[in-house]
């Protein structure tokens, strides 16, 4: 299913961008212990990788300090305390939406300055 997925996204997107996740620390600190290591995420990324260098297309991987879950992707403030149980994204701006949303509309943003800096 990996090979699946990866080859269709090499093929279907000229860059690709992720957020650079240390899989080993996450693993440690956030209580999600052997079920991050087992998800298949770091391989699936490796896959991604090779399939879209080897089409001359690129990954941009976003530090893994972005605060991609915590700023407001419609005016940029910054929360300064947001807890995992907070599903849902609330902005003093007005702004309500899906954390994980919120957070690929930031990562996304983040790739196009990097691409273009």
């Amino acid at each position: 299913h990996l090979h699946k997925l990866s080859r269709k996204i090499a093929d279907s997107y000229d860059a690709v961008a992720v957020e650079d996740i240390d899989m080993k620390a996450m693993s440690q600190c956030l209580h999600f212990g052997k079920s991050v290591h087992d998800n298949g995420y770091g391989l699936f990324r490796k896959m991604l990788d090779y399939k879209l260098a080897w089409q001359g297309k690129r990954m941009i991987k976003v530090d893994r300090f972005f605060p991609s879950s915590k700023k407001c992707c419609k005016c940029g403030r910054i929360k300064k305390e947001l807890k995992l149980s907070e599903r849902v994204y609330h902005c003093e701006c007005g702004n309500e939406m899906d954390r994980d949303h919120n957070a690929a509309i930031n990562i996304r943003e983040e790739a196009r300055r990097m691409l273009t800096a």
